[in-house]
């Protein structure tokens, strides 16, 4: 199977995170998108958490009924900070026979070379980026080419939506509607549980 990975805090996951996963699924070919909500980001904290449980279970509300979808809870089952390139091997240890797309945003891959073991992740997966814009596909794919593994780089078109977890949190603390900026089961989960607000 061709599964791609959309990995992410998803604090919470919003109608951004899941146009990515449909734009990639199409242009992509990819038979399913997992959503792969971190455990312990390796890089940032995770501001106004209400814990990884209830972010899977956001997660889970957020694709339900859509086939294309799933949820996994690898990085949060496993102890310790949640670094791509183990998820990954994990995930070839699990099904050796499926072919792994690893779907970033276009500021998150040019970072690529920073990441732990990057030359790894681009043996283990293809990495799929985000982006739109010609002259940024130019500087990511700059940024990766001294990498081996680099020619593993593919680009999809995804339409920009100005909506991010920080909107939605900032919105939902200040008692504002979030409909139509997360899945109607999301913003039923986040009011019924009192998650993120003040």
């Amino acid at each position: 199977m061709r599964i791609g990975i959309l990995g992410g805090t998803f604090n919470p996951p919003h109608i951004g995170h899941l146009v990515c996963a449909q734009e990639a699924h199409d242009q992509l070919g990819l038979d399913r998108v997992v959503l792969m909500p971190a455990g312990v980001p390796p890089h940032k904290e995770i501001e106004a958490d209400p814990g990884a449980e209830a972010r899977y279970a956001l997660c889970e509300a957020a694709v339900m009924g859509d086939e294309r979808f799933e949820v996994s809870r690898l990085e949060l089952d496993r102890a310790g900070r949640s670094f791509t390139v183990d998820t990954l091997r994990a995930l070839h240890d699990q099904s050796p026979q499926d072919n792994i797309t690893f779907i970033a945003g276009g500021d998150m891959a040019r970072s690529l070379p920073s990441w732990r073991e990057p030359e790894a992740l681009l043996t283990l997966a293809t990495l799929a980026v985000a982006e739109r814009a010609a002259d940024k596909r130019d500087a990511i794919s700059a940024a990766i080419a001294p990498l081996a593994g680099s020619d593993r780089v593919r680009f999809f078109d995804m339409p920009r939506i100005d909506v991010s977890s920080s909107l939605v949190r900032e919105r939902a603390a200040s008692g504002r509607p979030i409909r139509y900026l997360v899945p109607d089961a999301v913003a039923e989960a986040i009011a019924q549980n009192g998650w993120y607000t003040a």
